[in-house]
């Protein structure tokens, strides 16, 4: 026979003594059922914070990544400009410094063909001004290089522009008729190609150092 009251269950059953009576009770399923929910809560909200923690992670990493990315993609564009720009402002200078050269090579071809001090006067006139005209983008080709750099580069651009205005000085001299002024030239004009193979040699390792 079984009575219930309420949660309890009382059973009584035969024995070797007669009836005894098993109670049974549903606390303890109860309590076990509870357990059991507490845990998997628990699961699901460590579950779900680690989610939410490996997302925020994941998320960090991936915003640095693309950040340090970005900076990279940014530091090789800069220097491909600083490249380019360092480049065209040493052909620039190069490019005038040869005029200037060819000119100085023209004072020769005054005397080996003309004969009449006169006309030789007036033909070294000539040059003079065509030397004061190739003598400015010279000097604003050197500013440049001053600017874009590097230092070694940019003392090797002054270098030669200062022996062009040396051999500028040399023909004035020259056009003046003072002694010794053809020999200041060609001292000059050595000069003045010496500087300018120190500057294409300097231009060149700085535009390798940088590629």
């Amino acid at each position: 026979m079984t009575v219930r009251l309420r949660d309890v269950a009382v059973a009584w059953v035969p024995g070797a003594g007669g009836y005894g009576a098993v109670i049974s009770t549903g606390l303890v399923q109860r309590a076990d059922t509870s357990h059991m929910a507490d845990s998997a809560l628990w699961v699901a909200v460590l579950t779900g914070g680690t989610a939410v923690l490996a997302s925020w992670v994941t998320s960090r990493g991936n915003a640095r990544a693309a950040r340090v990315q970005a900076e990279a993609s940014a530091w090789v564009q800069q220097r491909s400009q600083d490249r380019t720009a360092r480049r065209t402002a040493y052909l620039e200078f190069i490019e005038q410094a040869h005029i200037t050269g060819e000119l100085h090579w023209r004072l020769g071809d005054i005397y080996a063909q003309l004969t009449d001090p006169d006309e030789q006067l007036a033909r070294l006139n000539q040059l003079r001004g065509q030397l004061r005209d190739a003598f400015d983008p010279l000097m604003r080709c050197a500013r440049t290089i001053l600017l874009e750099g590097p230092a070694p580069v940019a003392d090797a651009a002054e270098a030669v522009r200062d022996a062009a205005a040396e051999a500028n000085g040399a023909l004035w001299m020259l056009s003046q008729g003072q002694d010794d002024a053809a020999e200041h030239f060609d001292q000059a004009h050595r000069a003045f190609r010496l500087e300018l193979e120190r500057f294409i040699e300097a231009a060149r390792m700085a535009v390798q150092s940088t590629q």
